[in-house]
């Protein structure tokens, strides 16, 4: 636990240097503010977006998880080209202990945004279980876009490249919701396709479990699998 604390407070440093990192904090104020306070004057103004309001609820969810996706990217590329990685060595840690100490933390949080967001979000009523089941499962997607980003990006310039390119990669499976052929059927190549199919059939009181099963096995194949490259090429 004291490393994993002392971890945090090193990466809460680094990221309070940069000007950059520092003002993407503010993302989950917009996204709530925009979510429970300016989406519903909207939906009264203009009736014909409510069949909408699941959507947006999905992509409130899905950009919470990209706050720290942004920021422990960029934390992790700026150590390799300040090569501050190649001290890793001398962490009383084992490679996998060191990296589920740096991503603990971002996961939690982004767990507690959503948590926050669905509990808050005016719509619909979530029950906490359901509520904790989705905000768990979306919060996986943090430390796999993570690794990702890392395991191709060299330096800070690349990580920005990629980071807009998983971004959309993310959000694609959004566009299922908008087809009525089968043809939607090919966004389920993506995990964030079962993030998104659970947490919808939550918010609709509909069985949820199966989607978020899904999610949630596909996603943590992606882990270990993107760990183990990233370990090869950044823990030196």
């Amino acid at each position: 636990m004291n490393h994993l604390i002392s971890l945090a407070i090193a990466d809460i440093k680094i990221i309070l240097r940069s000007p950059a990192l520092r003002g993407f904090m503010f993302l989950p104020v917009l996204l709530f503010a925009l979510i429970i306070w300016f989406l519903p004057g909207l939906v009264d103004r203009y009736p014909n977006i409510a069949p909408f309001v699941p959507v947006f609820i999905l992509v409130g969810i899905i950009e919470n998880t990209q706050l720290f996706c942004f920021i422990s990217s960029l934390v992790f590329v700026d150590e390799k080209e300040t090569e501050v990685n190649k001290v890793y060595g001398i962490v009383p840690l084992n490679s996998f202990e060191f990296l589920a100490s740096r991503l603990t933390i971002p996961f939690l949080f982004t767990v507690l945004l959503n948590l926050v967001l669905l509990a808050l979000q005016p719509f619909f009523q979530i029950g906490f279980l359901e509520n904790l089941v989705i905000s768990f499962v979306s919060a996986l997607v943090v430390p796999v876009y993570v690794l990702g980003i890392n395991i191709f990006a060299r330096n800070r310039m690349q990580a920005l490249v990629y980071i807009k390119v998983f971004n959309i990669i993310v959000l694609l499976p959004l566009a299922a919701f908008f087809i009525q052929s089968d043809i939607r059927f090919i966004f389920s190549v993506l995990p964030t396709y079962y993030v998104f199919k659970g947490a919808d059939q939550m918010i609709a009181d509909l069985p949820y479990l199966g989607f978020a099963a899904a999610a949630t096995l596909y996603l943590v194949i992606l882990l270990f699998v993107t760990a183990r490259f990233f370990l090869k090429k950044h823990f030196v």
